[in-house]
Order: C-alpha cells, then sequence, then structure tokens
C-alpha cells in the first residue's frame, strides 16, 4: 500500500526533529559518535513511526540503538513538545538501526576486488546443507 501525502509529510516532520534530539543528546553525551535518521515510515493511522537510525561508527549500533530504545519516553515526549502545533498526537516510536552503509560497503569492497574470490578460494562460500 502506497503511503499518503499526509503520511510523507508527518514522517518528514518527525524526521527533521528527531535529527535535531538526538544529535543534540549525540553532542552532550558521546563524544565521536555521528546519528542520522536516515528514514521515518508512519503507519496509516499515524499511531506508530518506525525510525530507522544511521550510526557511525557502526561497531556501535547496535548498544546505540538499545540506549535510545530505552530512553523512548524521554525522546517521545521532547518530540511531542516540538510538534504540538504540527501534530494533535505524537506517534508511538520504534526506533531500528539502519546497515545500508554497511552493505553498500561490502559491495564496493567486492566490486574493487578487496574480497576474496570464490573461484580461486571456493572455501568462502558457504556450503550448503540438504534437508
Amino acid at each position: 500500500m502506497e503511503e499518503t501525502n499526509r503520511q510523507r509529510k508527518i514522517a518528514g516532520v518527525l524526521q527533521k526533529d528527531l535529527v535535531d534530539v538526538l544529535q543534540k543528546a549525540a553532542q552532550d553525551g558521546m563524544k565521536g559518535v555521528i546519528i542520522s535518521v536516515s528514514k521515518v515510515h508512519v503507519t496509516a493511522d499515524l499511531g506508530v513511526a518506525k525510525v530507522y537510525l544511521s550510526i557511525f561508527p557502526s561497531e556501535n549500533r547496535a548498544e546505540m540503538v538499545k540506549g535510545i530504545q530505552s530512553n523512548t519516553p524521554l525522546i517521545r515526549h521532547e518530540m511531542a513538545k516540538r510538534t504540538r502545533n504540527q501534530l494533535r498526537r505524537m506517534p508511538e516510536l520504534l526506533f531500528f538501526g539502519d546497515d545500508t552503509l554497511d552493505y553498500i560497503e561490502e559491495i564496493d569492497k567486492s566490486l574493487k576486488g578487496n574480497d576474496a574470490d570464490p573461484i580461486k578460494n571456493p572455501d568462502v562460500l558457504e556450503r550448503r546443507q540438504k534437508k
């Protein structure tokens, strides 16, 4: 099902304000960590917003997403204060780690030839199991 114009507008507002909130928190407590909101999907009833976070360095991603998930009520409250004139009700926020940058990096590494060659070394490939 395609997103409505209203869903896209709300997702854009949430994305812009979430970037401000999360980057301010990252500046206060976490030096050397860059957090960006790569995508926000809002459900049709505008009750749930799925937020995809791109975190650099990626080694800290799982830990950072857990920390952000544990602070969801505080983040939601701050977002409600910021969007009180634009939204009647603040959607529930669900945070997920976005690993598309890692995926792109792996593809780029393979294309440049820095990856192991499965033709020369077939042990690199996973063996298929008969079931």
